[in-house]
């Protein structure tokens, strides 16, 4: 038998899977030309974007610091009809919900790492890293319920630290759940294909969520994140730098035809 539930568990894995979720690519428009991030934003969603992945650090959950709600504000009545999904690489995700909803925002993705006892960054870049200690689920619980409450999606993202299962009490509650490919907040780093057994580790416990890789996508790894069971691409470099972005959007979803 087959117990299905939000996102179809598959309590007893047979030979008849359930329909498989749409595979969606987004622009990751941190490495854009920001002074033109409007026109490059549209650039994208021209390309075949299915929607745009803006990151937003802080400072403290990881060193780097980018934008916030005010450019989300700025970009949404110039992208009417995009989904705009932010990354909050924060050290308080539930800080920003109500700014970030009031801007325009219509998927909160952050990270489960600040409800850690142990571990309270992701963007550790070495194996020194602090182990990922015990999660803080009702105050997580609390986060998804103000994301909702305030009418955005809710995506849940965990770093290369973090093991997979810490997720799983949520996953019913979310509508995506993030594998990060690299260590958030540091640039210039490969993808680590050592995620995949996170992705396949989720889909073959929920066979229609919507699992989000994000980090060092590129058509060369692609078939990597499709075959552990990865349906939604977050490019960057890939896309942003290309003379041919929608080539580079083709080629990503062509690996999930073939």
């Amino acid at each position: 038998l087959l117990i299905f539930n939000k996102h179809q568990v598959l309590m007893q894995p047979q030979q008849c899977q359930p329909h498989s979720p749409p595979v969606k690519v987004a622009a990751s428009i941190l490495n854009s030309d920001l002074a033109e991030l409007h026109s490059e934003c549209n650039r994208m969603i021209s390309a075949g974007s299915d929607f745009l992945h803006l990151d937003v650090m802080d400072g403290h959950f990881v060193p780097n610091l980018t934008f916030g709600h005010p450019v989300v504000q700025c970009l949404r009545p110039k992208l009417p009809g995009v989904l705009l999904e932010v990354h909050m690489m924060v050290s308080k995700p539930r800080q920003w919900v109500q700014p970030m909803a009031s801007a325009g925002a219509n998927q909160y993705t952050f990270h489960l790492e600040p409800f850690c006892q142990i571990g309270s960054t992701g963007g550790g870049s070495d194996s020194s890293s602090p182990a990922i200690g015990n999660v803080d689920t009702e105050a997580c619980s609390e986060c998804i319920r103000h994301i909702r409450e305030n009418g955005m999606r809710v995506g849940l993202g965990i770093s290369p630290d973090t093991p997979v299962h810490l997720v799983f009490p949520f996953v019913e509650s979310v509508d995506q759940i993030l594998v990060m490919t690299v260590h958030p907040g540091f640039g210039g780093q490969s993808f680590m294909s050592d995620m995949m057994p996170k992705v396949k580790s989720l889909r073959d416990r929920y066979a229609t969520l919507d699992i989000e890789v994000d980090g060092g996508v590129t058509p060369d790894n692609v078939a990597q994140c499709a075959s552990a069971g990865a349906n939604v691409l977050v490019s960057g470099t890939a896309l942003i730098k290309s003379p041919d972005p929608a080539a580079v959007v083709a080629r990503l979803k062509s690996v999930y035809k073939s």
